[in-house]
């Protein structure tokens, strides 16, 4: 047959006997399929119990790392309550002892160093097996990391940027990180209670007799001390690039801003022996006027200095457009802090004066509390500074609020705030020396550390001397040179400038800023802090002054002529104040009915208080020494008239007349006296021994 025929016969004879043994297959395959399901349906629950198992020992891991985690968080906290357990101990015993050479202060940061010394190299953490280090490049660091895991998706968060040379350790890397806080801790909860009490305790009276010089170096002080840092400094980096010794970019916007951190002084330690010395009250309203204020400055000039944003790529240039917007923000942000701050105190003396919160002690504490803390809070989320706004909060609460709450709220309210930032700030001292061994980025530049030490000293004397000089062209009462050299001395630094270098330390620039700001705040409070006797012995500056028996020695004509030229900027508002604002925001000073115009008298009679017209203290102001008038004022004693008269300096004097203004509250306290004013400006210089009066028999009385 042909030979196609033959293959498709042969084609045929092969598929039919192709296709039992593809039957064959298909049955095989059927079987492998029953016997399989046959076997493995019946393990599918233990599958299911294994699975759970696992997760469930996922989930008892993660239990326990938890656990751990809360532990070593709970053990890092307890350090620091020991660090500052020891540190009150040793202050007792050095109080015991009469010891001066060392501050509460620096004994702090002595136990926060060697603290940090074991932490560092005494301790080690062993490695654990599970932990894997798995590098992925990224072109940014994002602050989220979501990561799959065996189908399950993890949340990790940044915590900072770790060395290379790290990398094989980060078990004790992550340990050291976590007595590490963070950078808003201090601003948000451990700053805000110091500032308040500084502004809360403020002795008005002192600090608004030197007002004008208290502001001329708090302002143009502080900011002379920031150029001339800024400029010795950036003069400094150059010679170090030139040298080849700057490991990274530091630019002149760098060096103003390690200016204006490093000219926030803390004098906690110079104040603090003032006040158990008894030094010269002038030296003391200086030096802690212009600390106050210092802090405020610093840190508003600070963020001005970070805002400098010049137009074209170059953030780094200098533009003048840029230089006047950076002023205009310096001025817009004080300003709306200091507004913010004062308006929140009036708010709380509006609120205490016409509630009956004082009934009940707890809930007035408790209020006027939150309200200054909140302060604070509400400056920073409207982007001004929380610095400035709590400390013109705490004046303000001391000047109104103060007079509206109730014998227990006004101790209780005192000795709070005086225990928070009793403890805050040896916190942050303790938490400096710690974070010499503890923080992992520290930059030791000689050049840079020896080259800051000379434009602190540089930049404090340009702020002192100079100033006093023009500001001595206009006082009565000079600013001796012992005053300078001491105020010189004492410019100390502390809690500030170490939160305003730690709260940024990303960048090369900020980590040798940081680093070389605590070594400052080291030598500053263990070199001065602990000289400051012998400085003052040294001096022969006058210490165990008691400042109203000290006024007592002056003549009558001098005393009431330095009160008037030291006063005279004080002088503008202060009779709008006791006239209008202390009887509208408080229950003393004079009643509005007798202050404002007879047409406002509906007005007047619902905003004055009963308390005004019953309070018997309504002369007792601790700023009206600051006044002087022509006799303003008449007391009734019984069936006797008393006259202040400013003018007189021949009138009698009653006998032994070395009586203190606490005396002349008394005697205004307790006498039956009524009051009659001629005139709106009631004013009396409380300090006095006791003024000169002139007594006439009257058996008129009058009401008020």
């Amino acid at each position: 047959p042909p030979a196609s025929s033959r293959h498709s016969s042969g084609t045929g004879r092969g598929a039919g006997t192709m296709a039992p043994g593809r039957r064959l297959v298909r049955v095989s395959r059927r079987l492998s399929l029953f016997f399989l399901a046959v076997c493995v349906l019946p393990l599918l629950p233990f599958l299911h119990v294994c699975r759970a198992e696992d997760s469930a020992m996922e989930e008892i891991v993660t239990e326990k790392r938890a656990e751990a985690s809360h532990r070593q968080d709970s053990a890092n906290l307890l350090i620091f309550i020991l660090l500052l357990t020891l540190t009150i101990l040793t202050i007792w015993l050095f109080k015991h002892r009469r010891f001066r050479f060392l501050h509460e202060t620096g004994l702090a940061m002595i136990y926060g160093l060697l603290v940090g010394v074991v932490l560092r190299y005494g301790i080690h953490v062993p490695s654990d097996i599970n932990n894997m280090t798995l590098t992925c490049k990224l072109q940014k660091s994002p602050a989220t990391l979501l990561v799959n895991v065996s189908d399950k998706l993890y949340e990790y968060s940044l915590k900072g940027e770790i060395p290379k040379q790290l990398l094989n350790n980060v078990q004790e890397n992550d340990m050291l990180r976590k007595v590490t806080f963070d950078p808003e801790v201090f601003f948000n909860i451990l700053l805000p209670p110091i500032i308040f009490y500084a502004g809360y305790s403020l002795k008005r009276r002192h600090f608004f007799r030197n007002l004008g010089s208290i502001l001329a170096y708090a302002f143009f002080g502080t900011a002379i001390s920031c150029f001339v840092i800024g400029s010795v400094m950036y003069g400094c980096v150059k010679m170090m690039k030139a040298t080849g010794t700057l490991g990274g970019d530091f630019f002149f916007t760098d060096s103003l801003f390690f200016g204006a951190i490093i000219s926030a002084t803390d004098p906690v330690t110079v104040l603090a022996i003032f006040h158990e010395l008894q030094v010269d009250v002038e030296l003391y309203a200086l030096l802690f006027g212009e600390s106050v204020l210092n802090d405020a400055v610093a840190i508003v000039l600070s963020s001005s200095i970070v805002a400098y944003q010049p137009a074209g790529d170059n953030s780094h240039t200098f533009d003048v457009t840029a230089m006047f917007k950076s002023i205009g923000n310096f001025l817009g942000i004080f300003s709306g802090s200091f507004a913010m701050g004062a308006v929140t105190g009036v708010v709380t003396a509006l609120v205490t004066k016409f509630t009956k919160l004082r009934e009940f002690q707890l809930l007035e504490t408790g209020l006027f509390f939150l309200m200054s803390w909140s302060t604070f809070l509400l400056a920073e989320a409207y982007g001004f500074t929380g610095v400035v706004a709590v400390l013109f909060c705490g004046i303000t609460q001391a000047h109104y609020t103060y007079n509206n709450l109730s014998q227990e709220s006004q101790h209780r309210t005192k000795q709070l705030f005086e225990l928070l930032n009793f403890l805050a700030e040896n916190f942050i001292f303790s938490y400096m020396g710690l974070a010499l061994f503890t923080f992992q980025n520290h930059i030791f530049n000689p050049t840079f550390i020896v080259g800051s030490f000379l434009a602190v000293f540089l930049g404090r004397a340009a702020n002192i001397y100079p100033l006093s000089f023009l500001l001595n062209l206009g006082r009565r009462n000079k600013i001796g040179s012992n005053f300078q050299h001491m105020m010189m001395f004492a410019g100390l630094r502390g809690a500030m400038a170490f939160a305003l270098a730690i709260r940024d330390t990303a960048t090369y620039a900020r980590q040798m800023m940081f680093t070389t700001t605590l070594l400052i705040v080291f030598f500053t409070v263990w070199v001065f802090g602990g000289g400051t006797t012998a400085m003052l012995s040294c001096l022969h500056i006058r210490v165990g002054v008691d400042a109203d028996q000290d006024q007592l020695g002056l003549p009558e004509s001098e005393r009431r002529s330095t009160k008037a030229d030291s006063a005279w900027l004080f002088r503008l508002w202060y009779n709008f104040d006791h006239n209008y604002l202390k009887p509208l925001l408080t229950h003393s000073g004079p009643p509005l009915t007798t202050t404002l115009p007879s047409c406002c008298g509906p007005l007047a009679r619902c905003l004055t208080s009963p308390q005004a017209y019953e309070n018997q203290e309504q002369l007792k102001d601790d700023d009206s020494d600051l006044i002087l008038n022509d006799g303003d004022i008449s007391l009734t004693y019984g069936d006797s008239t008393v006259n202040t008269e400013s003018g007189a300096s021949g009138t009698s004097r009653r006998a032994g007349g070395n009586s203190t203004e606490d005396a002349l509250d008394r005697e205004l306290t307790f006498g039956d006296h009524e009051l009659v004013i001629r005139g709106t400006r009631l004013v009396l210089p409380m300090d006095d021994s006791e003024p000169p009066v002139n007594v006439q028999n009257n058996t008129r009385r009058g009401p008020v």
